[in-house]
């Protein structure tokens, strides 16, 4: 079940949610047919809430929003970026554990 803390994110509400917003933003690239998004999603999920209250978290579908995909030239998924002040300044790519995440995260809290 999904974490109620990820925030679905399209490209049409990227930028207030992303770009704007005042915490730092993890977001998962990913698409339905992939294997390791698949395995990372409850991942994602333990992570927003292990963070809820000082970053955000939330999960982009590339197939679904391909605008915002091309624009960070996302070719490999799952791709996870940190944004803080509308900028990105994290990047992971692939399978990654929880405490990997929450230390990329971590670090820009």
């Amino acid at each position: 079940m999904a974490s109620a803390n990820v925030v679905a994110l399209t490209d049409d509400n990227f930028r207030t949610q992303v770009l704007e917003s005042s915490k730092p933003v993890l977001v998962d690239f990913w698409a339905a047919w992939c294997g390791p998004c698949k395995m990372i999603a409850p991942i994602i999920d333990e992570v927003a809430d292990a963070t809820a209250g000082k970053a955000v978290v939330g999960k982009l579908n590339v197939d679904e929003n391909r605008a915002i995909a091309a624009e960070y030239g996302i070719m490999s998924i799952p791709t996870l970026l940190v944004f803080k002040g509308g900028q990105v300044v994290d990047k992971a790519i692939g399978f990654k554990p929880k405490e990997e995440l929450v230390k990329l995260l971590n670090k820009h809290i």
